[in-house]
């Protein structure tokens, strides 16, 4: 299994953190795989919802279903799945100062003859989670601004 992790603040309020990164459709704002994430149900986000996410690395394109497991005041988790890999992410915010403390983990998990690919992938996955923290931040950081008049 691949796992990453990044912990790094942002000024932006937690509730508001939490409340943006819980539609996973607004992963192609901050997450750099990701070529689109379309949301296949409707209603409130909660517990159930779901997304199909195309992502695309090291050149290949992968198609996941993402549902959003786990949804509490400090905690999301969204999980990925097709016949290749599982990918779980979780992610932890807590007031720091005027802003956030955000951990974001990304766990993948090969399956079959794609746990070949796992050293590479790995490699990628750090690669990722350093363009990821500075996408996150910056998209983070604007929450709450008031646009320019």
């Amino acid at each position: 299994m691949i796992t990453v992790s990044r912990t790094f603040a942002v000024p932006a309020a937690p509730a508001a953190v939490l409340d943006y990164l819980k539609d996973f459709g607004n992963a192609v704002e901050w997450d750099p795989g990701t070529q689109s994430c379309t949301r296949t149900d409707s209603g409130p986000i909660e517990v159930g919802a779901q997304w199909h996410n195309v992502s695309k690395i090291l050149g290949v394109t992968a198609e996941l279903t993402y549902t959003l497991e786990k949804l509490e005041p400090d905690t999301i988790v969204l999980v990925g799945r097709n016949e290749k890999s599982t990918s779980t992410d979780t992610i932890t915010v807590r007031p720091a100062g005027d802003g956030t403390e955000l951990t974001y983990r990304a766990e993948l998990e090969m399956h079959g003859l794609a746990k070949l690919a796992t050293p590479v992938m790995k490699l990628e996955f750090e690669k990722l989670a350093g363009q990821t923290e500075k996408q996150l931040t910056e998209v983070l950081t604007g929450l709450g601004k008031s646009p320019a008049l």
